[in-house]
């Protein structure tokens, strides 16, 4: 099913990790008003334009959104969208147009203006190690600053990758003559 937004996008409530860096687990997160994907993803697809490039496709959870179309007209383009069982509720990715993903944690619409400002900085934060679906949990904890301490390298093995031995890493180049 294709849908056309005819909606003035609204501004997302969206905050990013500001260096851009790839070794990260999550990109950022966003927060919108509603689960109505139609009247939600044009302004969080245009904000993302801006920063990483043209969105050309989105995996979404199949849970939490109150309609599925595969596709949607905005901006004199059609947007492909996924959703899929297998996508964490809380996880949203943008495909651009270069290939570069956009990983950002949903906060669901219904959350607390505290919890998910918490949540929302927690995700965009470099040094995060909470991975998407337990941020909510985390940031409602007491105390949850101490169990996230531990560094980025560390989150990542624990899902799923694996650094690689001292004896086998690539040493960084030194200077510009590399």
């Amino acid at each position: 099913m294709s849908v056309a937004s005819v909606t003035r996008p609204s501004v997302p409530r969206l905050r990013l990790e500001p260096t851009g860096s790839r070794r990260v687990l999550l990109d950022g997160a966003w927060w919108p008003r509603s689960t109505d994907p139609v009247a939600e993803l044009p302004g969080l697809v245009l904000a993302i334009d801006k920063v990483r490039g043209p969105v050309t496709r989105l995996v979404l959870a199949a849970a939490g959104w109150e309609n599925h179309p595969r596709r949607l007209s905005m901006h004199g383009r059609v947007l492909r969208l996924g959703y899929f069982t297998s996508q964490p509720r809380g996880l949203l990715t943008a495909i651009c147009a270069n290939n570069e993903r956009v990983d950002l944690l949903v906060v669901a619409p219904e959350t607390a203006s505290g919890t998910s400002d918490t949540a929302m900085i927690l995700a965009a934060t470099i040094t995060n190690p909470v991975q998407a679906r337990r941020i909510r949990l985390a940031v409602s904890t007491p105390g949850f600053r101490g169990a996230v301490d531990t560094s980025p390298e560390e989150a990542w093995e624990t899902d799923g990758g694996r650094l690689a031995p001292a004896e086998h890493r690539v040493p960084e180049p030194v200077g510009r003559d590399r």
